[in-house]
């Protein structure tokens, strides 16, 4: 009987006039053509104007070169430093309770509420040569500011959330049934965790690193604020391509702001073929659970 009526409305929900479902098909491609699809071409015919004789030489320059080895080596930092994080907070918060959960959770959601520029000038105010801590960086050669320290400190402040946030709800969701199965029977916590924890999270765990790495990449409020556009030394791509662009060197902008988006879209496309894998495997265990008999309700 419940089946009937959800079969009857689902097929109400999708029998709506021709004319409606076109339109709002319409709409949509016209958005997304003109947000998004029209920019992406924008910026590769942009970068290719002037042949792709041209469109090599502005990835072959070394302040290029030097802009793309700081950007890797940047979130080659920032990502398995949000990932541990991540990793430690959404344990934390999914499996035990204890003061200050609810502040802690609040916090972590803080890089999302602050504008990227004004983390990066809080970060002047600490390690800056005037700063809270800056003078006794300065009297230890250490330099943060205006240095490779201080892009990376910025970009791990703005990625920080990101594998929190997609780990959180996925371990409450789960429970700490199978967790306390494995204590039961005998196994440690370290073992737990890598046993029975990680493998119920590793979707969306990879989920989160790989949004953190795009936006590690791409990342230029914070950053600008700390690195002082010095070439060759604290510019990263994003600033790169500011730089060329504000010199009106357009081909050369375009051909490296194309890598950025290339990167953009090997993101999107991963994370579509992750997404579709889960859901697959979802359904598989779905299909492959034993049916529940009439006398199981009772």
């Amino acid at each position: 009987m419940g089946d009937d009526r959800l079969s009857k409305a689902r097929t109400r929900m999708t029998t709506e006039p021709a004319a409606v479902r076109y339109a709002l098909v319409s709409l949509v491609v016209l958005f997304l053509g003109i947000f998004l699809v029209a920019p992406l071409v924008t910026v590769f015919a942009s970068a290719l104007e002037k042949g792709i004789g041209v469109y090599l030489s502005a990835i072959r320059e070394p302040e290029t070169l030097d802009a793309i080895r700081l950007t890797l080596f940047t979130a080659a930092i920032a990502v398995p430093a949000s990932l541990v994080f991540g990793l430690a907070a959404a344990w934390a918060i999914a499996k035990f309770e204890f003061p200050g959960k609810y502040l802690l959770i609040t916090l972590i959601d803080l890089p999302f509420a602050v504008s990227p520029v004004i983390a990066g000038m809080t970060l002047v105010l600490l390690f800056g040569a005037r700063g809270a801590l800056g003078p006794w960086f300065d009297a230890h050669g250490i330099k943060v500011i205006f240095a490779v320290p201080g892009i990376v400190l910025a970009t791990t402040f703005v990625t920080l959330p990101f594998v929190a946030r997609e780990l959180i709800p996925l371990m409450q969701a789960q429970g700490t049934d199978e967790e306390e199965a494995a204590l039961v029977l005998g196994a440690g916590g370290i073992k737990t965790f890598l046993m029975v924890t990680v493998p119920n999270i590793k979707w969306g765990l990879l989920y989160g690193v790989i949004l953190c790495n795009a936006r590690a990449i791409g990342e230029f409020g914070a950053v600008s604020v700390v690195s002082g556009h010095i070439r060759g030394e604290t510019n990263t791509l994003p600033l790169h391509v500011e730089i060329l662009y504000n010199e009106y060197n357009f081909a050369a902008s375009f051909a490296v702001a194309s890598l950025l988006t290339l990167i953009a879209l090997l993101t999107l496309v991963v994370k579509g073929v992750m997404e579709r894998g889960s859901l697959r495997r979802a359904k598989e265990g779905a299909n492959d659970a034993p049916p529940e008999r009439d006398g199981d309700s009772g």
